[in-house]
């Protein structure tokens, strides 16, 4: 199971990337391997404000549809087009070519509660 040492992660099973006041997220690898064959993406938040815990998006898989949810609070400023051509991307390539969207972070103090690749990997074993 990939667990980048880099990112920090939620219960719901997604990764976060920050840079600067961007965080950037997708589902981790065991969420994508959880899911099965994704066929399908939605995201319609794009420009929206969202809260933390709230659902940004779905994705379907061959064999079930789940909802993605925000990580922290912020601004959905970008969704990773290609994968409405290309879904299984995130299958392939969860922290790279499958990322799913970007936030502009409104309250930093909340990156506190994500967690560490540690306590991420504990929680699935």
């Amino acid at each position: 199971m990939n667990v980048p040492k880099d990112l920090k992660y939620t219960k719901d099973h997604e990764w976060v990337k920050i840079e600067d006041d961007i965080a950037i997220v997708g589902v981790t690898d065991f969420a994508q391997g959880e899911l099965g064959d994704i066929v399908y993406v939605e995201v319609e938040t794009v420009d929206e404000e969202l809260d933390r815990e709230e659902v940004f998006g779905t994705v379907e898989a061959v064999k079930t549809v789940s909802d993605l949810f925000m990580p922290i609070s912020g601004e959905v400023i970008e969704f990773n087009e290609s994968l409405e051509e290309t879904p299984e991307k995130v299958n392939e390539d969860p922290y790279g070519k499958g990322w799913m969207i970007k936030i502009k972070i409104t309250d930093s103090s909340e990156l506190e509660d994500l967690l560490s690749p540690e306590d991420y990997e504990s929680s699935i074993s």
